[in-house]
């Protein structure tokens, strides 16, 4: 069977691909990797078949392990195939897309050059980049002439000599779309990028240009693309394909972007007017807020009470008789109302949560959920217990009842290679995975309780007043201590009988 190139293309998707490599390239991209291809560029890909955009991508990777990817999708002529699976208005749908926008793909690290040459090109107008949240920091980098492997020290240097070649032209800068997944992306960007450009020597004139003639967008991304099927999925599909292809991947059919920017920049780049789920707005917070709340709000709610009932997958966990309806009620009932935003809208929103939680093709493990576990219910389930204390309210009980599962799924003790582990109700054995300095201080509160007499609401207490693990002395706060404890001790007396 051959592989995907444009020899097994027919007339039609030949001429799509012809029409992208003759097209100049207006996207650099900076990642080869799943999310982009299942986001990004599935989106340029519409807009093409509409019509509305005509540019092609330069696709490269951020860190030199990335070199086979790049060298497969060359391999492949830049094409790939996107299956999108998943549930949408509660029906069960797959639709494959050939993917057809790169108009190049290559290693920056053996061709530098060519890198430099699309950076300082009159044609390039965006930079879109996934490089995982570390990408975005500060690595003390010297220049040698040698490729740089920082992302934003590669786009100090680049957009220097960018500068350099237009002579600080107004119209030459770039619109930067970060869609790593950092809090106020684009300021990160720029502000390492303006570090570089200091720690080089760079004139002020450079520095200038940079804030004000280039964009650093921030925004929030939401899909969840799935990569690679299983080898026996991928095998069916190319029997019925009549083709192979090693760089598939495959994504649910929910997405979101949403940027921080000016309306009148979808004219350029057109994601919106081709009736995509993207959002330009001079506020992310109730974007961020209502996923971080809402989405993440119940994945952080659900993992550790999940584990300890022996609940391996969030799907699972949503048909669970018991647990499926308390994070249901959970999110309409006590998270929702607590958001300062449109009760329909927040609703709509956690309906679209639920229906991808229940996506039947993504198996999401609540293990991998837990990891980090102390850190997540801070961020995202503490905010909404807040707003409760903060108006002298008890906490609602589901609410209560997500962080006694926390305080219950960290009831560790060291194993003695340097893990810690804790014990499900029924007694399986688990290993909690977080900061090494946290798990050792909870460990040792609990230690100190399994030896002694201290009432378990004591402890509990102890383990809330740790405000450097909740920002917040927790045990202050009305009912809530005694409220978890008494959750604990139901589930220690059950485990007893």
């Amino acid at each position: 069977m051959k592989r995907l190139n444009r020899d097994v293309l027919n007339e039609g998707e030949q001429r799509k691909l012809a029409e992208t490599e003759s097209s100049p390239v207006t996207v650099l991209q900076i990642g080869e990797g799943n999310f982009l291809r299942g986001f990004f560029d599935w989106m340029i890909q519409t807009c093409r078949e509409q019509g509305l955009f005509r540019g092609g991508i330069a696709v490269t990777q951020p860190r030199p392990s990335g070199k086979p990817k790049i060298e497969a999708l060359a391999a492949q002529d830049g094409l790939y195939t996107l299956v999108i699976r998943g549930l949408e208005n509660g029906e069960a749908v797959e639709r494959k897309e050939l993917i057809s926008v790169f108009s190049e793909a290559f290693d920056p690290y053996s061709d530098w050059t060519k890198l430099m040459e699309l950076m300082t090109s009159p044609e390039l107008r965006f930079v879109v980049s996934n490089t995982t949240e570390a990408g975005i920091s500060y690595q003390p980098t010297e220049l040698t002439g040698e490729a740089i492997v920082s992302f934003p020290g590669k786009v100090a240097y680049l957009l220097y000599q960018r500068f350099l070649k237009f002579e600080g032209a107004a119209d030459k800068g770039l619109v930067f779309l970060p869609c790593e997944l950092l809090d106020r992306n684009g300021d990160a960007l720029r502000d390492v990028v303006l570090r570089y450009a200091s720690d080089w020597g760079f004139p002020e004139e450079f520095r200038q240009w940079v804030i004000r003639r280039n964009r650093f967008l921030n925004s929030l991304v939401d899909r969840i693309v799935t990569g690679y099927p299983g080898d026996e999925q991928a095998e069916a599909w190319f029997s019925e394909w009549g083709y192979r292809d090693p760089m598939l991947t495959t994504a649910e059919p929910y997405h979101l972007w949403a940027i921080e920017a000016e309306p009148e920049l979808d004219e350029v780049l057109p994601l919106r007017r081709a009736g995509l789920n993207v959002h330009w707005t001079t506020d992310l917070k109730p974007f961020s807020q209502r996923k971080v709340r809402i989405l993440n709000g119940a994945h952080t709610w659900m993992a550790p009470l999940g584990l300890l009932h022996g609940v391996e997958h969030v799907r699972e966990l949503l048909e669970h008789e018991t647990l499926g309806k308390l994070v249901r009620e959970a999110v309409y009932e006590d998270i929702v109302p607590s958001l300062p935003y449109s009760r329909d809208e927040l609703q709509a929103y956690a309906d679209t949560v639920f229906e991808r939680f229940g996506n039947p093709y993504i198996r999401h493990r609540l293990a991998d959920i837990a990891m980090n576990s102390l850190s997540k219910f801070r961020t995202r389930l503490l905010p909404t217990l807040a707003s409760y204390s903060e108006k002298g309210e008890k906490a609602p009980e589901r609410l209560a009842l997500g962080l006694a599962g926390l305080l219950r799924y960290y009831r560790i003790r060291p194993a003695g290679d340097g893990s810690y582990k804790g014990t499900t109700l029924s007694g399986a054995s688990y290993a909690v995975r977080d900061d090494q300095a946290l798990l050792e201080r909870v460990a040792g509160i609990w230690e100190e309780a399994r030896g002694s007499a201290e009432p378990l609401e004591r402890t509990v207490a102890k383990l809330l007043a740790q405000t450097g693990i909740w920002g917040a002395d927790l045990s202050e706060w009305p009912g809530l201590a005694s409220a978890a404890a008494g959750f604990i001790a139901a589930w220690d007396n059950k485990e007893e009988a």
